[in-house]
C-alpha cells in the first residue's frame, strides 16, 4: 500500500524558504509522477509544481514559477520541494500526492483523476 508523509513545514519570515519533504513506502519515484499541491483556508486546492516520472522534468504554476524547485532524493526515498522568497500569500497547508501512470507528463491538476495516492499535507505559514 502506498503512503505518502510530507514533513518540512513550519512558520517563515516573508522572504524566507523551506524545503519540503514527501517520503513513501511502497512508491519508487522513477514510477510515478509526483505533485505538490496547496490549500489555504476557505480556497481551493491549487497546484504548486510537479515532476515527471521518466524524464524528470518540472513544470511550475505561473505563481511559484523561479520560487518553487522539485527533486528527487533517491537515497532517502523522498521528493524534495524547495520554497524560496515565500510571501504571507504563501500560506497554505501543502500535499504532495502520486500517480503510478505510464506516460511522461504530470499534471498541476489537484484531481484525484489525475494523482492516485495523496498525503495528509505539512501546514506553511509565512509570518512577522
Amino acid at each position: 500500500q502506498v503512503q505518502l508523509v510530507e514533513s518540512g513545514g513550519g512558520l517563515v519570515q516573508p522572504g524566507g524558504s523551506l524545503t519540503l519533504s514527501c517520503a513513501s513506502s511502497g512508491v519508487i519515484w522513477d514510477d510515478y509522477a509526483i505533485g505538490w499541491f496547496r490549500q489555504a483556508p476557505g480556497k481551493e486546492r491549487e497546484g504548486v509544481s510537479c515532476i515527471m516520472r521518466r524524464s524528470g522534468t518540472t513544470r511550475s504554476t505561473d505563481s511559484m514559477q523561479g520560487r518553487a524547485t522539485l527533486s528527487k532524493d533517491n537515497a532517502k526515498n523522498a521528493v524534495l520541494l524547495r520554497l524560496t522568497n515565500l510571501q504571507p500569500e504563501d500560506t497554505a497547508r501543502y500535499y504532495c500526492a502520486a500517480d503510478p501512470t505510464t506516460s511522461d507528463f504530470c499534471s498541476l491538476a489537484p484531481s484525484k483523476l489525475a494523482y492516485r495516492y495523496w498525503g495528509q499535507g505539512t501546514q506553511v505559514t509565512v509570518s512577522t
